[in-house]
């Protein structure tokens, strides 16, 4: 038995050309979507992953406008950053780059967003009309990875009605909101939420239909953990090695290939479904206007 591969960049793909024809009949009527983007500081990954947010962007038309600050600026700096982002025009939806370097406060930043332009989905007003089962479409953006992850399964036609989800890791950009997502009306699986302090996680894997895995631990899920047939994304990736010849490794063994029925494998899954997400919340947010 082989999995069906879960092609994230292909599907993404279909998603953007979908965003294009949306945003050329928004600029007839006289809608611009554009994304804006913080950065702050020098990691590799981030500085690649908002690159490629701009790349995306050109390619269904969005504009967009980055702003990249050094490690070393202020809160004031960003702030300031954020505030000018709030009040440009030409930005529908915007981003700050997670993580912040070490001993910035992302929340208080994140609270200084207007929350009709968080592109991410992560302001406390908006993880909060998750929870009150009003966000997506006209109303506020859903958190893009849990949004990339149940529009991948849509597509492969993987049922979630009813299913029992097993979530390994709690994070607030992919564990509370994915499972407050997959139980609201219209998608109605049962999740399990688990994380380091879980009891009985193997059993827990090997009790579900669906594994989402999302703790940044190489290779954590094993092959005998899962049942025969499940759906696996794997959503956390690490960095081993040194810079020059660094490996991304996922949070599932390869072997989990022989026995599940749908695999997400990373990269090459879930990643490029949550830039296609971004860009969607973009152009949802112009709609709005």
């Amino acid at each position: 038995m082989s999995a069906v591969i879960l092609d994230g960049l292909a599907t993404a793909k279909s998603i953007k050309s979908e965003l294009h024809n949306q945003v050329v009949s928004l600029k007839k009527a006289g809608i611009n979507p554009g994304l804006g983007t913080i950065l702050v500081g020098d990691d590799p990954g981030s500085h690649a992953y908002v690159s490629g947010k701009h790349r995306d962007c050109s390619e269904v038309g969005i504009d967009s406008v980055r702003i990249d600050l050094p490690g070393s600026a202020s809160k004031s700096d960003i702030l300031k950053a954020i505030h000018d982002l709030n009040s440009a025009r030409d930005v529908t939806g915007y981003i700050i780059q997670l993580p912040l370097p070490v001993g910035i406060d992302s929340l208080e930043l994140l609270e200084a967003m207007d929350p009709e332009k968080d592109a991410d989905g992560l302001h406390p007003v908006n993880l909060g009309r998750l929870v009150l089962n009003v966000s997506g479409e006209m109303n506020s953006p859903i958190p893009c990875t849990p949004a990339g992850i149940v529009e991948l399964l849509k597509r492969y036609d993987v049922s979630l009605e009813g299913k029992q989800v097993a979530v390994l890791g709690r994070g607030v950009t992919v564990g509370r909101p994915l499972g407050l997502l997959l139980t609201r009306k219209g998608i109605d699986a049962t999740v399990t939420l688990l994380h380091s302090a879980s009891k009985n996680i193997p059993e827990a894997v090997r009790n579900s239909d669906i594994v989402v895995a999302a703790v940044g631990v190489p290779n954590f899920v094993k092959r005998d953990w899962v049942r025969p047939g499940a759906a696996v994304l794997d959503v956390g990736i690490t960095r081993v090695g040194n810079e020059d010849s660094a490996k991304l490794i996922g949070d599932v063994e390869q072997s989990v290939s022989e026995v599940a029925g749908f695999l997400s494998p990373n990269p090459g899954g879930v990643g490029p479904m949550t830039r296609a997400m971004l860009l969607k919340n973009v152009v949802q947010m112009a709609s709005r206007t």
